[in-house]
Order: structure tokens, then sequence, then C-alpha cells
């Protein structure tokens, strides 16, 4: 999964720069319609594989480098997402799933099934309260 987000990732940085490089642009009209937007789409397919074949020409030494901003993008925006305190619809719906199968939401919270999560199904299992406060720990926390 994290390399999946990272490679996509990385197109769209490389996509980003590569069409900062080319000075052509459309214009965009306030109202789009079906064939703009499915012309869009297949705009950004091309793109997407103009900056992939870009990538895997570059040196080895640039591709991690690139790969290492990539990463570095992403921790700073996690590390913004972490500080600015508001709530997303998905945090809200881990929460309303935390109330109703506390272990099905610690597992999408968390990504794998580890330690919290077995805890979780073992809370609920015994009795429904612990595992809920457990879940809403886990997911808030």
């Amino acid at each position: 999964m994290k390399k999946i987000t990272l490679l996509l990732l990385a197109a769209g940085l490389f996509s980003t720069v590569s069409m900062k490089a080319s000075s052509v642009t459309e214009p965009v009209s306030k109202t789009k319609t079906d064939s703009s937007a499915a012309k869009n789409i297949v705009l950004d397919d091309a793109v997407a594989r103009d900056a992939m074949h870009e990538f895997r020409s570059l040196s080895r030494v640039d591709r991690k480098m690139r790969i290492a901003e990539a990463k570095k993008a992403v921790k700073d925006y996690k590390a913004q997402k972490a500080a600015g305190g508001e709530v997303s619809t998905n945090t809200l719906l881990l929460v309303i799933l935390a109330i109703i199968l506390p272990p099905l939401a610690v597992y999408l919270h968390e990504g794998t099934v580890n330690g919290r999560f077995w805890l979780s199904l073992l809370l609920t299992l015994l009795f429904w309260l612990p595992g809920v406060i457990y879940a809403l720990i886990v997911v808030l926390g």
C-alpha cells in the first residue's frame, strides 16, 4: 500500500514538474461538460505515463533522491494533518464504526492485523463496552 501511494505521489510530483516545464496550457471553461471531463482524464493519464517514463529513465541516484523527496512530502503532509486537529470524515466514520463493530474500526485505522486489533477483538468478545472504549482510544488517539 505504501509503495502504491509513493508511486502515485511520485507520478504527481513529476507530472507537475513536467507541466511547469511545458508552457502549453489549455483554457478551462467554468462549466465542464462530459466530453471535456473525459478529455481531462485522458490527458491526466498521458501525463502520468510520461512522468513514469521519465522517472524510469533517471539514474539510480536520481530515483532515490526523488523517492526521498516524495517520502519527505508525505511525512510533511501527515505532520500538517496531525497539527491541524480538524475532524475529518474518515475519523467520524471510524468513530461510528468503533461503536458498532470495534475490531473492524481498529483494523481500518491501523491498516493491518496487529496487536491492537487482537486486543480489541478480545475485549469485544469478553464484554462489548471495553472493546468500544479501547477502539475509541485507538481511533481518536
